[in-house]
């Protein structure tokens, strides 16, 4: 429990900035930069620090002369291609998953990342508490990948994936690990792991020796992308709703 928690237990105290993205309106930097522009008043007074506390049971927050009120929730499953940026803006020009989901309708923010190189199930949505709960790695929602392997793996290993292995941010807990199938030169893996470290699946294929030419996400919990096109997304059915907030 922190120190404010403390001396105010019972208010619902935020920065002005985190108010925006709690309510679903923009991003943090989005934010910032009406806040630092002079569009945002809290009790009629012009506040431009975004790192100014506001009590949400009192303090009237306006926006554009507007009351910042609660967005309806959204929630997206995007398939995000290779070559796109899980980013809002890019300084050098590149795709990012806001260019495929314009025509949402809302603010957005993905939950999570998939890199550059990697392709598969992005969820994207203006509620935080339920992207908070995706990507706490102590609720464990699992993640699953389908892999293509630099070498042809050996069954030893395959159990080092199982066990889990050391990365130089620690070790990673044991994976659930499918062999697909063996090429001539490759191997191909079905991988759920339980963490959301960065480009982790990339890290624990080197760990064991080899490397990731193609990784895909195929689900997130019992969530599965399935026919869904490349590039394309479509909202969150009920029961997938539920079901990742279990």
């Amino acid at each position: 429990m922190t120190r404010r928690s403390v001396l105010y237990p019972k208010r619902r105290l935020k920065t002005l900035e985190r108010v925006f993205s709690k309510a679903g309106v923009g991003s943090r930097t989005d934010a910032r930069g009406w806040i630092g522009s002079g569009k945002v008043r809290v009790n009629g007074e012009i506040v431009r620090d975004p790192d100014c506390w506001v009590d949400l049971d009192k303090d009237r927050i306006t926006f554009n002369g507007k009351p910042v009120q609660q967005s309806a929730k959204r929630y997206l499953l995007l398939y995000k291609p290779k070559g796109y940026l899980t980013t809002y803006r890019d300084p050098e020009g590149r795709p990012t998953v806001y260019d495929l989901v314009k025509d949402a309708g809302a603010w957005l923010a993905p939950v999570g990342r998939l890199d550059l190189d990697t392709s598969g199930l992005l969820l994207l949505t203006n509620d935080t508490d339920f992207a908070e709960h995706i990507m706490n790695p102590g609720n464990k929602v699992p993640k699953t990948y389908q892999v293509k392997t630099s070498t042809q793996l050996s069954e030893e290993q395959i159990e080092q994936l199982r066990r889990g292995v050391q990365l130089k941010d620690g070790a990673t807990r044991p994976a659930e690990v499918k062999l697909l199938r063996h090429s001539a030169k490759y191997t191909y893996l079905e991988l759920t792991i339980t963490e959301g470290r960065n480009r982790q699946v990339r890290r624990m294929l080197e760990a064991v020796g080899s490397k990731v030419l193609k990784l895909v996400r195929t689900a997130i919990g019992t969530i599965r992308i399935g026919d869904l096109p490349i590039g394309k997304w479509r909202p969150l059915t009920e029961d997938e709703f539920r079901a990742l907030r279990q």
